[in-house]
């Protein structure tokens, strides 16, 4: 018994060793508590604020209702896809670059069935989000990745 005990001790303060070396400013706690307050069906409305001129894209009809769904926008869809289609990180500008690569068809295929609204809207909006994300300038796109990474982390926006 006395054995076990010690290597559990052994083993404790090895761990507590090993942690006070890792600095611990290397963990993100305020961009991870971010995330958890911000719902990706409400973060749309702060990369509008900051990029007003951004395509909305959001004139589709509800199957439910036959309404137009203003709520329903383009970078709305956009983090649905990143987030739960393809399960990418959002702290990340390679992962956001990724994701535009998708649209523009330069990196993985994009399905319509599983594409963000496509089950609740009369029609899916992927071709026309595709369109959308192709006719931005490369400045237009990095100013969109630079949004949604300032929002989900922003501990890289301080000096």
């Amino acid at each position: 018994m006395k054995q076990g005990r010690l290597s559990l001790i052994a083993f404790g303060l090895l761990g507590l060793t090993a942690l006070s070396v890792m600095p611990l400013t290397s963990f993100n706690w305020p961009a991870a508590l971010a995330q958890t307050r911000i719902r990706p069906r409400d973060l749309w409305r702060l990369v509008y604020e900051q990029l007003p001129e951004f395509p909305l894209e959001n004139d589709y009809v509800s199957k439910l209702d036959g309404e137009v769904k203003p709520d329903n926008t383009l970078v709305e869809r956009l983090i649905r896809y990143h987030l739960y289609v393809k399960g990418r990180t959002p702290q990340y500008r390679l992962d956001w670059k990724l994701t535009l690569a998708d649209y523009l068809g330069a990196n993985e295929i994009m399905y319509e069935g599983v594409y963000p609204s496509a089950d609740v809207l009369t029609k899916n909006p992927l071709e026309g989000d595709r369109e959308a994300i192709a006719k931005l300038t490369r400045s237009q796109r990095e100013a969109l990745i630079d949004v949604l990474v300032g929002i989900y982390n922003p501990q890289t926006n301080r000096d």
